[in-house]
């Protein structure tokens, strides 16, 4: 139960966006190890569950579950096939739209566990759902692997909104699996944050625009920590006609390596997209390096690409230092600005919730 967590761990699970008023959310669900600990639905639109009873509810959810992803496709998904622990199966139904958001908590708090676990999100058609997920680590835990699958389908005119905000710890190692398919005229937008220290993450989301006039756009803001490893990719196939996508990345180097990777396929007429990846490197001993890749297969379309990593500008620091602000302040201010979160367009509330999250670096 959620009175059973200390202060300590509800704090740091405010920190990645959980709400401790879960009647005020359109559904919660929160996940210690291996078992749900808090379940609560608020909205007949929506269903919320524990990937074990909605897969026990709906005979295996055999068109969607391991449908996306081959379970051999690396060692971690193989090992999450071979050794399920739980996870969190929503769905909106068709032509419903759900603009209070929907919660789901994946929480470590055992030395050395490897967490397994495997997500389904399921947006009917003409559907809407905003769905904000925080996954992290106790402050007590010094060693553990996370390992997630999530399969999600927007299906034809739906909209889905899915922040993923990480909060783990400096020696957790982090594997999460993604892939999304959209349908027709479908919208998939998706944030995510990782800027508290992280052992090592890799992570390569894949998205598939199947539909015509489907669109995707991410956004990732990343920091980096000395002795960090952070490999994260996203790949687009857009394979609808005038599909569009947008992949925006942004790092911050204090230390260890941040690795940024985006690859878009350009397979039907008509589609559009943009890779865009930026980075500032603010320490020595530090490495940065953006991968863009476009891969086009059609004369008809329109897919362009930037990247650029650099340092924070002596006169910006010496036009904020003039007014009262010291070398350190300046510094703080400046990475606050690169990493601004409102062109998220989170959920109310949300925001200054991350706001205060900034504020923390």
């Amino acid at each position: 139960m959620l009175i059973d967590l200390s202060d300590g761990d509800k704090t740091k699970m405010r920190s990645v966006g959980m709400n401790f008023k879960p009647e005020k959310m359109g559904g919660s669900l929160f996940i210690q190890n291996k078992d749900p600990i808090f379940h609560m639905m608020n909205n007949s639109r929506i269903e919320i569950l524990d990937m074990k009873t909605a897969l026990n509810k709906y005979h295996g959810l055999k068109k969607y579950y391991w449908q996306l992803i081959d379970p051999k496709q690396d060692e971690y998904t193989e090992q999450v096939f071979k050794d399920f622990h739980q996870g969190y199966f929503i769905r909106v139904k068709s032509r419903q739209k759900v603009t209070v958001p929907v919660q789901a908590c994946l929480f470590i708090a055992q030395e050395k566990l490897s967490q397994n676990i495997h997500n389904i999100i399921i947006c009917e058609e003409g559907s809407e759902l905003n769905i904000v997920t925080g996954c992290l680590s106790a402050d007590y835990v010094q060693e553990a692997l996370h390992v997630g699958i999530t399969e999600m389908y927007v299906k034809k005119g739906a909209k889905l909104t899915f922040a993923m905000i990480h909060h783990w710890g400096e020696k957790i190692k982090v594997r999460p699996r993604t892939v999304t398919r959209v349908e027709k005229n479908g919208t998939f937008l998706s944030n995510y944050i990782c800027i508290k220290p992280v052992a090592d993450l890799q992570m390569s989301p894949n998205c598939y625009l199947n539909g015509e006039g489907s669109i995707a756009r991410y956004n990732s803001f990343l920091y980096s920590y000395p002795n960090s490893a952070i490999d994260v990719g996203t790949k687009v196939f857009l394979e609808g006609k005038k599909a569009r996508a947008e992949v925006v990345a942004k790092g911050i180097c204090s230390g260890g390596e941040i690795t940024v990777r985006g690859y878009m396929k350009g397979a039907a007429p008509g589609v559009k997209s943009h890779l865009d990846c930026k980075g500032l490197i603010i320490a020595r001993g530090g490495r940065m390096r953006a991968i863009p890749e476009l891969d086009a297969f059609m004369p008809d379309l329109d897919m362009t690409h930037e990247a650029a990593i650099g340092k924070i500008s002596q006169e910006q620091l010496e036009y904020l230092e003039a007014r009262g602000l010291s070398e350190k302040e300046s510094l703080s201010l400046i990475t606050k600005g690169f990493l601004d979160i409102s062109s998220m367009n989170l959920p109310f509330g949300l925001d200054r919730q991350l706001f205060d999250y900034l504020e923390a670096l």
